[in-house]
């Protein structure tokens, strides 16, 4: 402790009258509890903070910003720890994860969701109402950073938007311990902030958020196997060229690890996994994907109608624990010049260190801006590319190596910007937001949080 203290400054009492004050944990570097207290989804993310505050109400929250605006302390943020942001040291992290209440008001079609809530906790009682929310590709991912990093929505995104733009209200304890709600008519221009800003304005502790009327989808995924790479690329190109709005289609190319976990038929090998969600008819479905079916069987196909709660099962991304590195690029519409570069590489990746390199059709009603748009930088985007790479340190630098360059390649029809939950560790907000858009956030910055408090744990944006 005595280390600790004199590197954090902090002294032992008041670290004690914190920890009367909140209803949750507190735990210095030497605690027990410690280490699962800061313990990230990402195991390559695994912050050293001086103190981690366990909030378990709101109150938690307010009091931990206040110990730390009286103590000069940074201030991150952290519900599950997916996105790869720098590893820190010497601040005070929030974690959220008590903070996991959801209220459904299906008249309304809306949920509250509390800072901690993760996807899984949002689909199924929203389902109990017919309703289902704009959510990611993975269960266990928080509702409160996807939404807030934009949320694009590999199932319902194409055709109802952003998430980022059907957020109602938020709830923020902001650098000087005032617990806000804010909305589009409350203290509009942080509400606008905040859908976007993430973390930077402060500790959101719930959110309101749109619902939408759908129970089922006709969808599932396809793989095909390593030689059919070229032919399942250029037959997803041609399905998502004229798609609809109710079609979302990705493709990833995965490298198996030759591990027990991994069931035989793909243990060790590489296949093109097309995912597929189609929320019109199952006629009209296999009529859009036919130049899937033309390449010939899949070594698993499981497209068919399905209840929208087995939702997880399309993707099929990992649950548990991993270390993992992740860095990706949005790019314009892809000329046939664009695709042979992407052939080329797709084919590159199977094989290699890469884990998975996927490509997501973006457009439809993520495109189309409503009023008072969020701060989401690639809505011109018409793709997403995007890689991860996973395992010891050697293999993920080697798959990092691989993956940057492929993403080079494509630089020539770059929007210019990475979607906010797909950037890397080292990507900075210029790489995030416009440059007006930026502009705007700064301005901000200055009036909410002029010392720039919350600078630990996400895309910083400083004070004008």
């Amino acid at each position: 402790m005595t280390e600790y203290l004199r590197r954090s400054c902090l002294e032992a009492d008041d670290i004690a009258e914190l920890a009367k004050r909140i209803g949750g944990s507190v735990f210095a570097p030497d605690d027990a509890g410690y280490a699962e207290a800061v313990a990230a989804f990402n195991l390559r993310s695994q912050h050293r903070p001086w103190l981690v505050v366990a909030a378990a109400t709101t109150a938690d929250v307010q009091a931990a910003v206040g110990f730390a605006t009286a103590h000069g302390m940074p201030v991150g943020v952290m519900a599950t720890g997916h996105q790869p942001f720098p590893v820190t040291e010497g601040f005070l992290l929030i974690t959220t994860g008590a903070l996991s209440t959801v209220e459904i008001d299906a008249e309304r079609a809306v949920a509250r969701v509390g800072a901690g809530a993760r996807w899984k906790d949002v689909v199924e009682p929203a389902q109990a109402a017919g309703l289902a929310p704009l959510h990611g590709s993975a269960p266990d991912v928080g509702v409160v950073g996807f939404t807030l990093g934009g949320g694009q929505s590999p199932f319902l995104g194409r055709t109802y938007g952003w998430a980022a733009d059907h957020v109602n209200s938020i709830e923020v304890v902001t650098a000087d311990g005032a617990l806000r709600r804010v909305s589009a008519e409350c203290e509009p221009e942080l509400f606008w902030g905040l859908r976007g800003g993430r973390s930077n304005f402060g500790v959101v502790t719930e959110l309101e958020i749109g619902l939408f009327p759908v129970t089922s989808f006709y969808g599932g995924g396809l793989y095909y196997p390593a030689e059919d790479i070229e032919a399942v690329i250029r037959a997803y190109f041609e399905v998502v060229r004229d798609a609809p709005d109710a079609l979302t289609c990705s493709l990833a190319v995965l490298n198996f690890p030759p591990v027990p976990e991994v069931p035989e038929p793909m243990r060790g090998k590489s296949f093109a996994h097309v995912r597929v969600t189609h929320l019109g008819s199952d006629d009209e479905a296999e009529k859009l994907i036919l130049p899937f079916r033309d390449i010939g069987s899949a070594v698993v196909d499981t497209v068919g109608r399905h209840p929208y709660v087995e939702f997880a099962a399309v993707h099929t991304d990992p649950t548990d624990r991993f270390p993992y590195e992740e860095q990706g690029i949005t790019v314009t519409d892809l000329p046939a010049e664009a695709i042979d570069v992407i052939v080329r590489d797709a084919r590159r990746a199977a094989g290699s260190p890469v884990t998975a390199l996927e490509i997501r059709h973006l457009g439809g009603a993520l495109a189309r801006r409503p009023g008072e748009a969020a701060p989401v930088a690639v809505r011109e985007a018409v793709f997403s590319v995007w890689g991860v790479t996973a395992g010891p340190p050697e293999v993920v630098n080697a798959g990092m190596a691989v993956l940057d360059d492929m993403l080079r390649n494509l630089t020539p029809w770059s929007t210019g910007y990475v979607y906010t939950n797909f950037a890397g560790r080292d990507d900075r907000a210029e790489d995030v937001f416009t440059a007006a858009d930026l502009q705007r956030l700064r301005t901000l910055k200055q009036f909410y949080d002029p010392h720039n408090l919350f600078r630990a744990n996400n895309h910083n944006i400083t004070p004008e």
